[in-house]
Formats: structure tokens, C-alpha cells, sequence
């Protein structure tokens, strides 16, 4: 290692390279010091490959030799950095960070410390150092910092005032370096000692006669030590964002360096600090708007780091307060459209290709954020859509980028803004279908989809539009027919040639009809690929469906023939897509099939027909409808459907999932099957009314089922007419009279098909009909009374003259039997409001007064069924209803102030309805109760507060900053509501207001979803989810739910008070029921604990989670902990 010969001291240092890597390796106290000298000898070796294999032997040398050995090399390496020769400096400074680096252990690092900081320190702040020295001395200081700052806590305050020191230095290098280095040792420093650096930064800033370039670096400073130190940094804003805010608006138009960097500052505090920072976030709004508006020439200037600068700023704010979105309103943009026009098009006319797919890029995004935009900038925009799809410097990029806005623009704006530009020369037609015939996929695949636009746009209806369309007509169909009769290309082009000709075929068939002989049979083929058969059924759906009932007769048997075969496929999709087609086909060409056609169809789509496929099921049953609603359907037809669709109707009728338009079109089919001929009624009420019998392989029938079965019953009756209609009445009257103890399923089902056949028909002709439902109230099941007061109330809607009296009067006289009363009452209501009806002002005037009578009832259940009748009746006749609920806000009885206020609650409902605008000037008078004494109006706001925010948050969004505060404030555990019961041998503890706490946090869930631009979540983590995390079982689960949702959407603001966080959280998954305990505790705490995983989980997906050592601490508790662990691991993966 010693020779003269360089190859050879370049293998010996290899040699040894190798043998220090090696795991046995040992060396004794000699051979350490040996290694250690020759090691070091090398590095000055004049060979630059053999010193640098020289700095690889230091890594795993560290790790073999003694300390001593390892602090003396340090202290040699040090002593070379500062007094060594210039050639020698690089080296040794690399050596020096290669063992900063390896080292692991404590008490080695803190001997290398002791020894090396003070020569370290010496090297920055020494009299007459270089200015080399300097750097590399702080190069390394930045190493040791980052990695062992927290063991140098007694010298913090020495090595941060030499470095401050620094930040004043007339090279510019020795100041950057400077930055970085407080940087990382700030985030170690105590918080004294970060106040102390904070007040000496802004002092310098503060300072008159400061050169510019030195208040560049201190703001600099600034930035980096709010990114290394996080929300510690909190405290200090209102020393340091004015004068950020101060020199951003005062500095020169030249000096754009000084803004970026102060912009750059703010973005970290808003991103890092958004709790602190909100009192300013307004002006950093107009600040960040101003500078990234600033004008600029296309000159090669700086400003542009500015406006990125600003943007990011932007981003910052609009991440950690998203609120603040509204205030930067579509309108600033809207009027910036002709300005962003002229620009892109003197962008479109630049030779770069970069730039044109930039610009079609801008201009994509502006179509989508302002649909109709650009109605007025058309004409200008066209020649470099033309230019783009013509010139032959044109990339397939910039086809498709100028094709994919092409096809935005026409979707988005109205037919006629573009005719005039259609008329001359074809402009828009002419580029479009030259690009249809490109050798590149892509663009040919979105050139056919423009082409799909072009021809709504030149026909947007049928009736005529005054623009005469015939010219483009032949050249669209045979750019697309090119396209579609040529096999050899990509899945993509076949795909978007089947779909267009559809489109075409659709629009201009009465202008096609020499053509549709020779492109039908070509797409009767397609269906008979199996890559583009899909798209082929959807093609023949859109032509079955055009009003100008397009000449099939060449290729309709073959299509009904390939559809059917379809119905047997496995793919979901093309099962789907083939009953929606030969439903449109059979609606519009049933007169040129024929039955036979009918019957095999039939087959092949009863076994479609099951619970486990609903939206399937539907389509088939609509189809099997639309085939027995033809007159022509022979014989043979209905008795298909008897013999195969009917056996499985009736097994889906008992299934407990039928619902929506599964169950509709089941129904209908009932009824369909009653207009056929050749079907009996009596045969098919009898087979459904069986189908509600218990079976001794399943039991009873769930209570879904009988439902379904009493509305199909319903249906069918009316189908059949009046007199079967009135005979099944009278048998099912017959069945109530019969004993009411024996066979209450039988019992269950008549109330409930009286009910619906009530509903849809008057039934005063049958005596006494009412007071035999009501006798069933008497009954000893819970099932029988319930749907006695279904029955009821529907009735009642059959005939509201007579039946409403009655309930109205039963209800006064008839205490015991109240609720379910009520609850007929709710039927007629809901009905009512369900199917857009009006009352009688007189019924309304009886309700009402009937309802708020029974406002103050002591019992809960009554009180919620009169505020559900309340809140439907809203819903009929807002006008009225509103200011008699207001005025109840104010009722000295606080149940009837619930009452009113649940009432509201129930007539927010997800549609649109009039009801919106009369309550929106009114809704404070009712949410505010949420500051009532009475905890149960408080509940009952929160509840009401829910609602609006699930189902209509922009009716509330103005009164959220005054109603958080007061919803806030009901997450707090109350003492006064904690009462203790004493029951003889031991004492209860009785919580009232944690029913409260959790509809609040439920509360603030919802709020997350619906108006998260709203919620400053800064000021709720903590104190309010904090404690939450802290409460009762029945509250800490949906604040864990609030935390992931806060961990996923506000990232900024759970990283700012993570530590806070971690306490409630590791007592959750550490707590240990008593050994005592039920199953059910044991279960309950299961649940806590892995719901609170789910929020770590969460948690530790935020990255920069890492600052916070607590939380580092309950990560590794967990994974030290096979039990947590393995729970942890599963959920993650979820």
C-alpha cells in the first residue's frame, strides 16, 4: 500500500476494501492502529481513484476498530480540514462525513462531539478562516446536527450564536450554507432557544441600512426554519408574517428573489402552522392573487418564479383552509377568458410543439372549469385547431391534445355557436376527417370521437334547426365508414368507428337510405366479434331509438338472432346492454318480428331473473312486459311466460333485497300478465298470496317479502277491475274477522294488502272497513298492530273525505291506541308529500292543531312520529307550516322547542323541493336553539344540523361560522349533567349528556363531507376531538372517524398538534377490560381498539408524521406488540 507503483497501492487498498467488508473480520488493538494510519496516509494519496477507495474503507473500518481509534482519526481528519493543505481539504471533508455517517452508538457519537464541535465551531468563526474552510466546516456541522443535534443540547446556545454570527457574512456561499445548517439544528433547539433565533432573524430584517442581499438570507432563514421546525414555529408569526407581508409589497420590481423567497416563507407557515396563521390568511390571499396576476413579457426574466412562488402560496391556502376557496370566485377567471384566449393564440402560432400542446392543455382545463366559456372566442380559436391537424410539423401529441379540446368544446357549448364556422369552408368538418384517416390510433380513435360531436352539433334535432346539414352528411359517413370497414387496427378505432356510425345512422338515416345496405350488415358483423360486440348492441340501441324509425328490414332477424344468443353469455355487461337493445327494438319494430322470435326470448331471459343480479333482473322483467304488452303475442307467448318467467317471479317476490326498480318492474309485470289473455287472476292472486306462507325448509317470510307481495297484490287487483278488486277485498276483511290469535302471518299480509289496494283505490263502498283494521290494533303481536296502522293510513289517502275524520278523531278519544294512530296519520302524510298532493285548507287546520296538542307528549316515541308528521306536512305546504314552527321555537316548553326543530329535520330531504327557499331566511331561528338550557332542544339541533349538512349544505353554509362555535361547544363534557343514582347496594353513574356529545361529533363528521370548506379544523382538533378521543365508548368511535378523515383531507393541521394527539390514543389501544367483564365489554373494547388502529393507520400515512417523536414512540410500541400488530397490519391492509 506504500509502493511507488499506483496499480499496485490501488489493488492493496481494494485488497483491503474487501477484507474490511467482510463479517468474521477482527483486528487487534496493533492491527487498529495500523489500519487506522494507513487508511489515513492513503487518503492523501496523489491518485484521486486509489484516496477515493481510501473514504470507502472508512465506512466499515468504523464499525471494526475501538472508539478511541475511530475519535482519534476524527480529530486527525479535522486537524487536516483546517490547517492541511488546500489539495487535501476536499478529501478530508468527505472522510469526516463518511464516519459521521456510520456512526450508530451513543457514546461513540457523543466522544466524537466533545471533541469535534469546538474545532468545528473554531473553522466557522475563526478570525482570517477561508471562505472554503468555512463551507466545508459547515457542511459537516449541518451533518452532525441532523443526525445528533438532540445529544449536543448543553452546547445549543454556544454553536447558535456562532451561527448567527454567519447569517451576516459578505460571501453569499458561507450564508447559504449558514441557513442550512440552523436549520437542522433547530429542529433540536428548545423553545427559548428557537424564540431567541426567531427575534435575532427579524431584528436583522427589521434593521435600516440592511443590504438587500442580506435580507434575502434572512428571510430565507425564515422559511427553512419553519419547514425544519413545524408548528413550533406558531408562536412567532405575528413577529415575522408582517414583515414578510411588508417587504413582499414594498420590494422593487427587479427584485424577484426577495418575493419568492418571502412567498415561499408564507406557504411553509400556512401549510405548517394553518391554526396561527388564519388571522392573516386573507391578506396572504391578496398578496399570493396579485403577484401571480402581475403582468410579464416573454423575455427570459426571473417573474416567473414569482408567480410559481404565488401558485404554490395559493395551493398552500386553499390545503389547509379550504374555505377560503370561495373567495377565489369563477368569476376572476371568467374575466380573464379573452385575455388567456389572445395569449394562447399567439401560442399557437410559435413553431415550438412543447408550447401548442401546453396551450391546448390550458384550454382543455378552462373548458372544463367554465363550460361555456369560450362561445364568444370560437372563430379566433379555429385556425389553430386547423393549423394543429394540418400542418405537417404536427406531432400525434398535438392532434390529440388539439383533438380532445376540440371534442370538450363541442360538448360544452351550443350547437349553433358553431355554425357559422362549420359553413365556411367546412372549417371544422374538413380537419377533423382528414386526421379520421391517420396511421396512429390515438388520434384516430379521438378524431371519430370528435366526429360523434360534429354530428349532433350539425343536427342537433330532428324537428330542424334552421341549418342545413345535408352537405356533411356523405363525408362523415364515409370518413367513418372508411374506418369501420377496415379490419386491420387497433380495438380503440373499431370501438369508436361501431359507436359513431350508430350516432350516424341515428341522426341521418332518412338522408342515408342508399347507404344502410351496405353499412348495417357490417355492423350486424361486428356482433359477431367478440372484442367489439359491446359496443356494437349499443350501437343498434341508439338506431332502435331514433325517432326516424331507420329501414332495419335487411338485417333485423340477424340482429334479434345474435341479441338472443346473448342473453346466454357470461359478460355481465353485454348481457345488460342486450335487454336494454331488444327492448328498444321490439317497442319500435315489433311489427317485423315474429312470435316465434318472442318465445325464445322469453326462455333465454327467465334465467335472468333472480335476486342476486336486481338491476339485471329489472331489465329482463321490463322486457318480458314490453313483449306480452304486443297485441300480436300469440298463445304460445303468454304461455312461455306462465310456464318460465312466473315460477321465477315468485321465487324473487320472497327475496328481502327486492326493492327500487326491481320491484317496480315486477309489478308491472304482474299487471301485464292480468291485460294478457290466457292468464287467470284467481290463479296468480292465489300463487302470490302462497308465496307469503312460512315453508318448513325456510322459515317465515321475511318481512321485505310480504310487503313486495301486498303491493304486487295491489297491482294486480286494479289490473283485473272493479269486481275482482271488491271480491279479494271482502276475503281479506274475512281473514281479520277470524280469530286474531292463530295464524298472525296470514293476519300480517292482509292488513298490509288492504293498505295498498287502499292506497291506490277508494274503499268506502265496503261497510266498516276501518273500524275491522282498527280492531287489529287490540292484536298481541307487534308485527299485526304495526301494519294495522299502515293499513290505516293508506286507506285513508284511497279517501281522505272519509277515513282522514276518523284517524283525526280516534286519535282524541282513543289514549292507549295514540301512537299507532299516529302513525296512520304519518302514512296519509307522507303519502301525501310523496306524491305531490294537495289538502284540504280545512284538513290542514285539523291536523295541525291536532299535532302541536300533542308537541309536550312525555312519550318520546310519540313526540318523534308528530315532528316526522310535521316536517312531511312542510314539505306540502311550506307557506303555512314555516312561521307556525318558528313560532313554537319560542314555546316556554322545551318539548314542544325539540318538537319543532326535529320537525325541520325531517322535512330537509335530498331532493329539490319549494319548501327550500321559504326555510333558508328562517333556518338560523331553528338551528340556534342549539344554545337552548334544555339539553334535549340542544340535541335536537344538532340532529337538524346533521341533516342540512348531509342533505343540503348550501343552505347552511352562511350560518356555519356562528353555529361551529355553539356546535363545538356541545363535544365538552358537562358536569352538571353527570348525575349519580343511588340503587341500594351500590351507586350508577348517569351521563345525560353524552348522547348529546356524540350527535355533536356525528355531527361534525358529516359537516367533513358535505362543507369541509367551512370548517377551520385547526380550531376543533384541539381542545374539542382531542378530548373526544378521551370520552366515553359511544363517542371516541365516530372521533376516530373525524381523525382519519382530518389524517386524509388536513393533513397540515393534524401534523401541527399530533403530539397532542397521541395520549388518548395509546391509553385506547392499551386499556385492558376488568377480568370480570361480559363477553359484550370485552367485544365493545375489541372494537375500540381497532377503531382507533384505523386512525393511527391514518395517521401514518401523513408524511412528515415523523417530526413528532411521540408518535414515533406509539408506532413502535405497536410493532413491538404482537397482539396490537398483528390487528394494526390487517386493518392497514383493509
Amino acid at each position: 500500500m506504500t509502493g511507488k507503483d499506483k496499480d499496485y497501492r490501488y489493488m492493496a487498498t481494494s485488497d483491503l476494501l474487501n477484507e474490511l467488508n467482510k463479517e468474521g473480520f477482527k483486528a487487534d488493538a496493533d492491527l487498529e492502529l495500523k489500519l487506522s494510519n494507513i487508511i489515513l496516509q492513503q487518503l492523501d494519496d496523489v491518485a484521486g481513484d486509489v484516496s477515493g477507495l481510501a473514504v470507502k474503507c472508512l465506512a466499515p473500518l468504523v464499525k471494526k476498530v475501538g472508539e478511541p481509534r475511530v475519535v482519534e482519526m476524527t480529530n486527525k481528519l479535522c486537524d487536516k480540514l483546517l490547517n492541511g493543505k488546500d489539495q487535501n481539504r476536499d478529501i478530508a471533508s468527505i472522510a469526516l462525513k463518511t464516519i459521521i455517517a456510520e456512526i450508530t452508538t451513543p457514546s461513540l457519537a457523543q466522544a466524537i462531539l466533545t471533541s469535534l464541535s469546538p474545532q468545528l465551531r473554531r473553522g466557522i468563526t475563526g478570525p482570517g478562516t477561508s471562505t472554503e474552510i468555512k463551507c466545508e466546516c459547515l457542511d459537516i456541522l449541518c451533518d452532525v446536527l441532523h443526525k445528533f443535534g438532540n445529544l449536543m443540547a448543553t452546547e445549543h446556545e454556544t454553536l447558535l450564536n456562532a451561527l448567527l454570527s454567519q447569517l451576516s457574512s459578505n460571501q453569499a456561499s458561507v450564508r447559504k450554507k449558514t441557513v442550512s445548517c440552523i436549520a437542522s439544528l433547530s429542529s433540536s433547539l428548545s423553545d427559548d432557544l428557537l424564540a431567541k433565533t426567531t427575534i435575532e432573524v427579524v431584528r436583522n430584517l427589521g434593521s435600516k441600512g440592511t443590504k438587500s442581499d442580506l435580507i434575502r438570507t434572512n428571510i430565507q432563514m425564515i422559511g427553512a426554519l419553519s419547514r425544519a421546525v413545524g408548528y413550533r414555529f406558531g408562536p412567532h408569526l405575528e413577529d415575522t408574517v408582517p414583515v414578510l407581508i411588508n417587504y413582499c409589497t414594498t420590494a422593487s420590481e427587479n427584485d424577484e428573489e426577495l418575493r419568492e423567497y418571502s412567498l415561499q416563507a408564507l406557504e411553509s407557515f400556512l401549510l405548517r402552522c394553518p391554526r396561527d396563521i388564519s388571522s392573516y390568511c386573507d391578506e396572504i390571499l391578496h398578496l399570493a392573487l396579485d403577484e401571480s396576476a402581475n403582468e410579464y413579457t416573454d423575455d427570459e426574466d426571473a417573474s416567473w418564479k414569482v408567480r410559481r412562488a404565488a401558485a404554490k402560496c395559493l395551493a398552500a391556502l386553499i390545503v389547509s383552509r379550504p374555505e377560503m376557496q370561495c373567495k377565489l370566485p369563477r368569476w376572476l377567471l371568467k374575466q380573464e377568458v379573452p385575455k388567456i384566449v389572445k395569449s394562447i393564440n399567439r401560442q399557437l402560432r410559435e413553431k415550438s410543439i412543447k408550447t401548442k400542446v401546453g396551450a391546448f392543455s390550458v384550454l382543455k382545463e378552462l373548458v372544463v372549469v367554465l363550460p361555456d366559456c369560450l362561445a364568444d372566442h370560437i372563430g379566433t380559436l379555429i385556425p389553430g385547431i386547423e393549423k394543429a391537424l394540418n400542418d405537417k410539423s404536427s406531432t400525434s401529441n398535438l392532434k390529440i391534445e388539439a383533438l380532445i379540446f376540440t371534442r370538450l368544446v363541442l360538448a360544452s357549448h351550443s350547437p349553433s355557436v358553431f355554425h357559422p364556422y362549420v359553413k365556411v369552408k367546412a372549417a371544422l368538418s374538413s380537419p377533423v376527417l382528414s386526421v379520421v384517416g391517420e396511421r396512429y390510433y390515438k388520434v384516430t380513435a379521438e378524431a371519430l370521437r370528435v366526429c360523434g360531436e360534429l354530428v349532433r352539433v350539425v343536427r342537433p334535432n330532428l324537428e330542424g334547426s334552421g341549418f342545413d346539414f345535408t352537405p356533411y352528411v356523405h363525408p362523415l359517413y364515409n370518413a367513418i365508414m372508411s374506418r369501420l370497414t377496415n379490419q386491420d387496427q387497433d380495438q380503440e378505432v373499431k370501438e369508436c368507428a361501431i359507436s359513431c356510425m350508430g350516432l350516424v345512422i341515428s341522426t341521418f338515416g332518412d338522408n342515408l337510405g342508399a347507404e344502410l345496405p351496405a353499412c348495417l350488415p357490417v355492423l350486424v358483423d361486428r356482433m359477431g366479434n367478440e372484442i367489439t360486440r359491446l359496443t356494437a348492441v349499443k350501437a343498434f340501441a341508439v338506431i332502435a331509438a331514433s325517432p326516424l324509425r331507420i329501414d332495419l328490414s335487411c338485417v333485423l332477424e340477424h340482429v334479434i338472432a345474435e341479441l338472443t344468443g346473448f342473453l346466454r353469455k357470461a359478460n355481465r355487461a353485454l348481457r345488460q346492454a342486450t335487454l336494454g337493445t331488444l327492448n328498444s327494438l321490439i317497442v319500435a319494430y315489433g311489427d317485423k318480428i315474429g312470435p316465434s322470435a318472442y318465445e325464445i326470448i322469453i326462455v333465454e331471459l327467465s334465467t335472468l331473473i333472480s335476486d342476486s343480479d336486481l338491476h339485471m333482473t329489472a331489465l329482463a322483467l321490463e322486457l318480458c312486459c314490453t313483449l306480452m304488452a304486443d297485441k300480436r303475442s300469440s298463445r304460445n307467448v303468454s304461455s312461455a311466460v306462465r310456464n318460465r318467467v312466473l315460477p321465477q317471479a315468485l321465487t324473487l317476490i320472497k327475496s328481502s333485497l327486492l326493492q327500487g326498480q326491481a320491484l317496480l318492474a315486477l309489478q308491472n309485470f304482474f299487471a301485464a300478465l292480468v291485460y294478457s289473455a290466457n292468464t287467470s287472476f284467481d290463479v296468480l292472486l292465489e300463487s302470490l298470496l302462497s308465496s307469503a306462507k312460512p315453508s318448513p325448509q325456510s322459515g317465515g317470510v321475511a318481512k321485505q317479502a310480504l310487503h313486495s307481495i301486498a303491493q304486487c297484490v295491489a297491482v294486480l287487483c286494479l289490473a283485473a277491475g272493479d269486481q275482482k278488486c271488491s271480491s279479494t277485498v271482502k276475503m281479506l276483511a274475512d281473514i281479520l274477522k277470524a280469530d286474531g290469535t292463530t295464524n298472525s302471518a296470514k293476519q300480517h299480509l292482509a292488513l298490509l294488502c288492504l293498505g295498498e289496494i287502499g292506497r291506490r283505490k277508494d274503499l268506502s263502498s265496503h261497510a266498516n272497513i276501518e273500524t275491522i283494521i282498527i280492531e287489529s290494533f287490540q292484536s298481541p303481536f307487534e308485527e299485526i298492530k304495526s301494519a294495522a296502522s299502515y293499513a290505516l293510513g293508506n286507506i285513508a289517502v284511497g279517501n281522505l273525505s272519509k277515513y282522514l275524520p276518523f284517524i283525526l278523531d280516534q286519535i282524541d278519544n282513543q289514549q292507549k291506541k295514540q301512537y299507532l294512530l299516529l302513525h296512520s296519520l304519518k302514512e296519509v302524510i307522507v303519502r301525501q308529500s310523496v306524491d305531490k298532493a294537495e289538502f284540504q285548507d280545512s284538513s290542514v287546520e285539523i291536523i295541525l292543531k291536532l299535532l302541536f296538542n300533542h308537541c309536550e307528549s312525555e312519550e318520546e316515541g310519540v313526540r318523534n312520529v308528530v315532528a316526522e308528521c310535521l316536517g312531511k306536512i312542510a314539505l306540502i305546504e311550506p307557506v303555512r307550516l314555516i312561521p307556525a314552527l318558528k313560532v313554537r321555537t319560542t314555546s316556554p316548553a322545551a318539548f314542544t322547542r325539540a318538537t319543532v326543530v326535529i320537525a325541520v329535520k325531517y322535512s330537509i330531504v335530498e331532493r329539490p323541493e319549494k319548501i327550500d327557499e321559504i326555510i333558508y331566511p328562517e333556518i338560523a331561528s331553528f338551528l340556534m336553539l342549539i344554545k337552548d338550557q334544555d339539553r334535549h332542544v340542544r340535541r335536537a339541533a344538532v340532529l337538524a344540523l346533521s341533516t342540512f349538512a348531509h342533505n343540503k349544505p348550501n343552505l347552511i353554509k352562511g350560518l356555519l361560522p356562528e353555529l361551529l362555535p355553539l356546535l363545538y361547544d356541545q363535544t365538552i363534557v358537562k358536569q352538571e349533567l353527570i348525575r349519580t343514582v343511588d340503587l341500594g347496594p351500590f351507586k350508577h353513574t348517569v351521563d345525560d349528556g353524552l348522547e348529546l356529545r356524540k350527535a355533536a361529533f356525528e355531527c361534525v363528521d358529516t359537516l367533513l363531507d358535505s362543507c369541509l370548506d367551512q370548517v377551520n379544523p385547526s380550531s376543533f382538533i384541539v381542545p374539542y376531538l382531542k378530548s373526544g378521543l378521551d370520552d366515553h365508548y359511544d363517542v371516541k368511535m365516530p372521533c376516530h372517524l373525524i381523525l382519519s378523515k382530518l389524517a386524509d383531507k388536513c393533513q397540515s393541521a393534524v401534523l401541527a398538534v399530533l403530539d397532542s394527539l397521541v395520549d388518548p390514543l395509546q391509553k385506547t389501544i392499551n386499556f385492558k377490560p376488568k377480568q370480570d367483564a361480559v363477553k359484550q365489554e370485552v367485544d365493545r373494547n375489541e372494537d375500540m381498539i381497532r377503531s382507533a388502529l384505523r386512525a393511527i393507520a391514518s395517521l401514518n400515512r401523513i408524511s412528515g408524521g415523523d417530526c413528532s417523536l411521540k408518535f414515533k414512540n406509539l408506532m413502535s410500541e405497536i410493532s413491538k406488540s404482537p397482539t396490537l400488530w398483528d390487528k394494526y397490519y390487517s386493518i392497514r391492509n383493509e
